[in-house]
């Protein structure tokens, strides 16, 4: 396999974790991609120096010379969400590109949604694209979603999927993260942390699942009501008839992160928590017995480092992300492409649509009970 030459479209938070995922590759797998971290940008040149430093960075280079690279085949599309879109054209555009990891959403709004549907209909060779939904690659969700693909659940008859967070309580955390705070779709808490839970629902139900209402909750006066603190959408999956609810808030005290779902079928039932991140729980009517399948960090056939029982976490499979997008080597993961990102964002902006109805609702109550 040919060295991979990468870019970093951004040098925040979220980048960090992605260049300590790329650096642990060889920890865990046998036979790990190759890479060369070529180089790093940023809107700001102290930031993109002082991270290109830090992390060994070949250079650190303006937004311009590294889209303008002949050199770089594979880039990390990891800036503010309302940069994806403009990024990824520019990724797509440069001409040694092969592999585009795009940090979720893929966009922030309809009209690029629609340009990214048009991008989708085009020739782009053999390039990759991979959408960092990296909850897919959990160990356990990873063969969660194996078992319900093969084993026989039955039809799905009702679901729930949920991502649940507190940071945004603290109006310290809050002024840290003004670029996620602004209205939906391109910030608020069903973009931001629920698209997860919306890429769960659609790789286990499949495309085309309707929102049917949204509600939302939660209000300060440092946040816009636009920019949901807690959302909640009915959703209705027409090929199954099944219905169920996603929900996404980032005030829920208490909690600090979870994601949680579970799918009853007309002949059993799957259930997860990431707050028991290396298992997922099962009941088959035929049996009558709730079981437990414990994953840990097992990823066999493909790896299992250092032992299958070790308890799993987020940047675990986060690591594994890596992984797939450098190598595609596991057979068994469910690889959140392009396509899927649009799938989400679709949901993520009809969301939007019916929590600005579900505000014009709520304020004529308001009205009438004056």
């Amino acid at each position: 396999m040919n060295k991979a030459n990468i870019g970093f479209l951004g040098a925040g938070g979220i980048a960090r974790s992605h260049v300590f995922a790329l650096n642990s590759l060889k920890y865990f797998y046998p036979e790990p991609p190759e890479f060369n971290l070529a180089a790093v940008t940023s809107a700001r040149a102290e930031s993109r120096n002082s991270f290109a430093s830090e992390f060994e960075f070949g250079s650190a280079l303006t937004v311009d010379e590294l889209t303008s690279s002949a050199d770089i085949d594979t880039v990390f599309i990891l800036g503010p969400n309302n940069v994806h879109f403009t990024q990824l054209k520019a990724a797509l555009s440069m001409p040694a590109v092969k592999r585009i990891y795009l940090e979720k959403p893929v966009c922030s709004n309809h009209s690029e949604e629609m340009e990214i549907g048009r991008i989708l209909s085009e020739n782009h060779g053999d390039k990759i694209i991979q959408v960092g939904f990296q909850f897919l690659m959990g160990s356990a969700i990873r063969e969660a979603l194996s078992w319900w693909r093969e084993k026989d659940f039955g039809r799905p008859l009702h679901f729930s999927f949920t991502l649940k967070h507190s940071d945004y309580l603290d109006i310290s955390y809050r002024n840290k993260r003004r670029t996620r705070l602004t209205d939906a779709p391109d910030g608020g808490a069903m973009a931001d942390l629920g698209s997860h839970a919306l890429s769960l629902m659609v790789a286990f139900l499949g495309e085309g699942v309707q929102i049917r209402s949204a509600i939302q909750s939660g209000s300060y006066t440092d946040v816009s009501p636009g920019s949901d603190l807690y959302s909640e959408i009915s959703v209705y999956d027409p090929k199954s008839h099944a219905v169920g609810n996603v929900s996404s808030s980032r005030v829920s005290s208490g909690i600090g992160d979870m994601m949680a779902f579970e799918i009853f079928g007309e002949r059993g039932t799957l259930k997860y928590n990431s707050l028991n991140p290396d298992r997922f729980d099962y009941f088959f009517e035929e049996s009558g017995d709730w079981s437990t399948r414990f994953t840990g960090s097992s990823y066999k056939p493909v790896t299992s480092f250092p032992s299958g029982h070790v308890p799993a976490g987020w940047l675990r499979a986060l690591i594994h992300a890596h992984y797939v997008f450098l190598t595609g080597k596991d057979k068994l993961a469910t690889v959140p492409d392009l396509h899927h990102g649009l799938e989400v964002q679709r949901l993520v902006r009809e969301t939007a649509e019916h929590m600005t109805l579900f505000r014009e609702d709520t304020a004529n109550i308001r009205k009438d009970n004056l």
